[in-house]
């Protein structure tokens, strides 16, 4: 009886010793992830793949950049664990997006983003616009509330002083001297809408795709930091050594080059504008 008893002991001992290093194994196999996929949509598609992916692979990482074409696809990318960060998407965004999905996100490090602007083929000047003009803005709320609140920072239309600039909706406009007519639309299809109303307010994203120049827009947006993007990763990620190197790659003098070059007219987050 005392024999088993011994046996049954050092059985357990051996199963716990064993289940040990396996947790420890795969610890180790997550924190030295060599291999990545990296998402975002035009320009930050271009800005990993100019930035960060060459700094990476010298640090022994082997790097896939995916172009993804709307706000959607990214975020389920992550969750579904097909990519292992992206970059696309700001905090209120992120956050909002995690809450409806049953996400847990965390962002990295903000870099340098493109502005919403408001363009036209028709008006060279927000004075220009005529009374009872359609205005085609994002129909997701974080950009929707954007592009509204470039239009209020202008003079163009008001909100009371107690709506908050990242959540206001066309319903929060108190006036709009102009009668402007109000079309949300996916985000994506901005540039497209240009042809068939009279303004669009266009994440500067989607506008560097369809080939159209930051600075023909009339006016810009002033971002406020949780509304510059940043990579995001799943929060269950935030600490592996992956993570830290692509948060390295970022702070790189690398990709600074990279951005003066190629990504001129962006905001800059106060990090990048310290050093």
């Amino acid at each position: 009886m005392k024999k088993n008893t011994v046996l049954m002991i050092i059985l357990l001992l051996v199963v716990g010793v064993l289940s040990a290093c396996g947790d420890k194994s795969s610890e180790a196999s997550k924190l030295e992830k060599k291999e990545l996929i990296l998402g975002g949509t035009i320009p930050y598609s271009d800005m990993l793949e100019k930035g960060v992916k060459p700094y990476l692979e010298e640090k022994g990482y082997s790097v896939t950049i995916k172009e993804f074409n709307d706000y959607v696809q990214p975020n389920l990318a992550l969750k579904s664990g097909s990519i292992d960060a992206n970059l696309y998407q700001h905090e209120v965004y992120m956050k909002a997006f995690a809450k409806e999905n049953n996400m847990d996100l965390s962002g990295v490090i903000r870099v340098p983003t493109a502005p919403i602007g408001i363009y036209s083929n028709k008006y060279d000047s927000l004075d220009e616009i005529e009374k009872g003009s359609t205005v085609a803005i994002a129909n997701d709320p974080t950009n929707l509330a954007r592009g509204l609140t470039v239009l209020r920072d202008n003079g163009v239309i008001e909100f009371d002083d107690d709506v908050d600039p990242l959540k206001a909706s066309v319903k929060d406009i108190t006036k709009n001297p102009k009668d402007l007519d109000f079309k949300p639309v996916e985000a994506a299809q901005l540039p497209r809408t240009l042809d068939s109303v009279d303004v669009s307010a266009v994440n500067g994203n989607f506008a560097i795709a369809a080939g159209m120049d930051l600075n023909d827009a009339i006016v810009k947006d002033k971002l406020p930091e949780n509304i510059i993007n940043q990579v995001v990763v799943n929060t269950a990620d935030k600490d592996a050594q992956y993570v830290k190197d692509i948060e390295e790659a970022v702070r790189s003098d690398e990709f600074r080059k990279v951005i003066e070059e190629e990504f001129q007219g962006f905001h800059q987050p106060e990090w990048f504008k310290q050093k």
